[in-house]
């Protein structure tokens, strides 16, 4: 299993572990550090998304999971008129705040599978680092359905920010010791084969074509307190027990500070893909 279908089937199991209540709020507790830490998508990545699609100031755009905000506020400033769902209350007030400049920004407060279906209205459906957490057989035939005949899907991806491999090294010690199964380090390659293959449900879905697919890395620098705080809005970390979880932040914390003192760099990729609605006959 390649780690492409590793991430994918890690989220088909939090589909099916967790009830749709239990999803709906899987980052409400940390919606606020979500909106501090996580990284942004550089604005040349949205204008090349932009460029590629064709969207114009008549562009109408539905977003799926906008979270706080992140990629919304982008393409607002762009003069976009958009719809966006988050299920999370928590990250949708944050949203509305966020995005309280934009009029033609309407933020509601549910999931895409709840939506009552809007059918053939929008010229784009966005989704930004969340589309992973609708079930394929679900998700793309109804974003199929509310797109306009010539409509097109923009996926963003953020890929997790990490450090360089040496520091990598240090901190295996730590998970080795409290949580193995959260060691990991991707090199370059990995990471955008990872995110090239999240393209392919889009393509086995039959509803699109002429995927595009584009990457550029990225590099952001994290006081110890902010790099934790950002994993603290990973799934995986999310799903730790909370005393598992505090005793590793807790060994982290004192084995960076003790290596590297106050900040950590990280790089992290950020990536798009492309599609558009195949044509009926």
């Amino acid at each position: 299993m390649n780690n492409s279908e590793q991430i994918q089937n890690s989220y088909k199991n939090y589909r099916n572990d967790y009830s749709l209540e239990q999803r709906k709020n899987w980052y409400s507790k940390v919606a606020d550090a979500y909106n501090k830490t996580r990284p942004r998508y550089p604005q040349e990545l949205i204008n090349r998304t932009v460029e590629l699609a064709k969207l114009s100031k008549n562009t109408k755009i539905l977003e799926i999971g906008c979270g706080p905000g992140t990629a919304t506020t982008e393409f607002a400033k762009l003069g976009f008129s958009m719809v966006c769902l988050e299920p999370s209350q928590e990250a949708c007030n944050l949203a509305r705040q966020n995005c309280a400049g934009f009029p033609n920004v309407e933020i509601i407060n549910t999931t895409f599978e709840e939506w009552e279906l809007q059918a053939n209205t929008f010229n784009t459906v966005l989704a930004a680092t969340s589309f992973h957490w609708v079930s394929p057989e679900v998700g793309y035939p109804k974003l199929e359905k509310a797109l306009k005949d010539d409509g097109n899907l923009i996926l963003l991806w953020n890929k997790e920010p990490q450090p360089s491999y040496e520091v990598y090294q240090i901190l295996d010690e730590v998970y080795q010791k409290q949580v193995p199964s959260l060691s990991r380090y991707e090199d370059r390659g990995t990471r955008e084969r990872i995110l090239r293959e999240l393209g392919e449900n889009v393509v086995k879905s039959g509803l699109f074509k002429d995927l595009i697919f584009e990457c550029m890395e990225c590099q952001r620098s994290y006081s110890i307190d902010d790099y934790l705080t950002l994993l603290s809005t990973l799934s995986p970390y999310i799903a730790l027990d909370s005393q598992q979880r505090d005793a590793l932040f807790n060994d982290l914390r004192d084995t960076l500070r003790k290596n590297f003192g106050d900040t950590i760099e990280t790089s992290y990729l950020s990536a798009f893909h492309v599609a558009w609605k195949k044509d009926k006959f």
